[in-house]
């Protein structure tokens, strides 16, 4: 067939006006779909074609499809054409337009729709490159003139930069969406928590950001060989049910092992994706697998299935994988909440252990007392029976008892003793800032805002940090208690000639003098409606073994204790008996 040449000059007047309103008409919307049907629409009308559509070609699959229709039946859409087949696959080959007088003699057409007798076609240039072809039917034999040619050349050209303004329009509406949902999902995944929560969050929000078929997310077992699925969005119960996979035996375990995203066109036929039923029966195409990583170390996968087949652009690969980065911080703080949990109960069964013990000092003191009474009563009886006289052995088996009793005494008394503290040079500072964290959660659900006020050169002291840390969080849960309704506790630090101060300072109802006076003592004169009522005498005794002091202010608004420890404190023989 002789090429066709395009000659705008050859449009009549009132075609130039038909073209000047066409062009208004499809420049009208930013929708693209919306877009491609008001050119295919125009065209057929401006014509006088019986039918037309708007073909694109689809770089993933490279086969032509019919995106917009006029006049053609519902199935049209169905079908497809590689390049090389019909008229439409020869405009595409070749990047010439083509006009056809009598389809029926033509060995290229591929018939769409029946008693199609011409048919008009132009390419699609779209941003200067070919990406589709406009076609235009008659049921007439000769039906389009060389006119009719140069004026739907035109008019795709107006459509070319329609589809243009429409794709880039909608490029940018993606990502603005895309951006949105990451903002989404990043104060999501930061609201919670909990981590089970939390990778629920991750799926479902990946899922709906990238409109997938189904999101799941695979984290290491403690032993690092294999792949459990923790949290899954639109699977369904096999996929659920799917046992964990070995990283070194499975596609997302290549994503682990060399911390890099995977994509599988479509995994129904990979030989890399043995499971192959399982995604038929889930009905996943496309795979697009991303790593979990955080401090270097990859910790698990998320994964992107499309119902059909498709290439995920560079774009939506850099969205999924900040999304799996911001997921991996999001995980890992978790977990370290929930690490924190367990220390903080802990600490708390520290400070049991330690009740525990000041506990069992007083009572073998209390105890030791009255038996030593009893034991110098006793041998002061001097209870000397005869021989023959059943009393005789009783009053040996009473000393024997007693002399026991101290024994048990002693044995308490050794092993309730504190050990010597284990001087080290510590930052106040620092314990302080983990005594924040530790506690942070706890005093928050109770109301209770934690105030650092501390001296930023405070010189470091010599001093037990465990000990240390322990009476801070003494004196920080005895605040609390102070503070039922909530409030504020201040910490402040600041430091002296020879010693630095530790101010804890509470908006509780503050205490009596007699409480005062009583808050240091042991649990055989210290009141308190829960707990031993042991932590300020541990707090007293940690001050006492460091040759510290600590005094307590209080006014009836509020309460606060006043720890000072030396920065040398004195070694244990140095230290004023007690």
């Amino acid at each position: 067939m002789p090429e066709l040449e395009t000659n705008s000059n050859s449009l009549d007047r009132e075609r130039i006006v038909t073209l000047y309103q066409v062009s208004k008409v499809i420049h009208s919307t930013l929708d693209p779909q919306e877009a491609l049907q008001l050119i295919v629409r125009e065209a057929a009308s401006a014509i006088g074609a019986s039918s037309g559509s708007v073909v694109l070609l689809n770089p993933t699959t490279g086969l032509l499809e019919i995106h917009a229709s006029h006049g053609l039946p519902e199935d049209a859409l169905d079908v497809h054409l590689r390049p090389n087949e019909g008229i439409t696959g020869w405009v595409v080959r070749n990047s010439k337009p083509a006009l056809v007088n009598d389809v029926r003699k033509d060995e290229r057409y591929v018939a769409v729709r029946e008693g199609v007798s011409s048919e008009l076609a132009v390419p699609l240039m779209v941003d200067g490159e070919l990406r589709g072809v406009l076609n235009l039917d008659s049921d007439r034999p000769d039906a389009f003139s060389e006119a009719d040619h140069a004026f739907l050349e035109e008019l795709a050209d107006q459509a070319a930069s329609s589809i243009h303004h429409t794709w880039v329009y909608e490029q940018v509406r993606v990502k603005a969406r895309m951006f949105e949902g990451l903002a989404s999902i990043g104060q999501a995944v930061n609201s919670t928590l909990n981590l089970a929560d939390t990778l629920n969050v991750v799926t479902s929000e990946a899922g709906r950001l990238m409109n997938a078929k189904v999101a799941s997310l695979f984290l290491l077992d403690p032993t690092g060989e294999e792949l459990v699925l923790k949290a899954s969005f639109g699977a369904g119960e096999e996929y659920v049910n799917r046992p964990a996979m070995r990283v070194d035996e499975s596609l997302i375990g290549t994503v682990v092992r060399r911390r890099k995203p995977v994509q599988e066109f479509d995994v129904r036929k990979s030989g890399r994706y043995v499971q192959h039923v399982l995604a038929h029966r889930e009905e996943l195409a496309s795979l697009l697998s991303v790593p979990l990583v955080f401090a270097g170390e990859a910790t698990g996968v998320l994964n992107i299935y499309s119902s059909e087949p498709h290439v995920f652009s560079d774009e939506e690969v850099g969205i999924v994988s900040t999304l799996a980065e911001l997921s991996a911080v999001a995980i890992e703080k978790a977990r370290l909440y929930e690490r924190i949990v367990d220390v903080e109960e802990q600490l708390r069964q520290s400070e049991q252990l330690s009740a525990i013990g000041l506990l069992a000092a007083e009572v073998a003191h209390e105890i030791r007392n009255p038996l030593t009474v009893m034991k110098m009563l006793f041998h002061s009886l001097d209870l000397n029976f005869p021989a023959d006289d059943p009393r005789n052995e009783d009053a040996k088996i009473m000393g024997q008892k007693m002399d026991h009793l101290n024994r048990v005494v002693d044995q308490i008394l050794d092993f309730s003793r504190r050990s010597a503290p284990k001087f080290t040079p510590i930052q106040i500072n620092q314990l302080i800032d983990d005594l924040t964290l530790l506690t942070r959660h706890k005093l928050k659900a109770q109301g209770i805002e934690l105030l650092r006020n501390p001296q930023p050169d405070l010189p470091e002291i010599l001093a037990d940090a465990t000990q240390i840390e322990q009476a801070f969080l003494n004196l920080t849960l005895n605040a609390a208690d102070a503070m039922p309704e909530g409030g504020s506790l201040t910490v402040t630090t600041r430091s002296k000639e020879e010693s630095v101060e530790i101010e804890f300072r509470d908006t509780g109802s503050g205490m009596t003098e007699e409480q005062q006076k009583a808050a240091f003592s042991s649990w055989f004169t210290a009141e308190k409606e829960s707990g031993t009522g042991l932590g300020l005498a541990i707090v007293s005794r940690v001050v006492e073994a460091h040759g510290g002091k600590i005094s307590i202010q209080s006014d009836g608004k509020g309460t606060a204790f006043l720890m000072e420890l030396p920065l040398d404190p004195p070694k244990p023989e140095e230290q004023p008996a007690s």
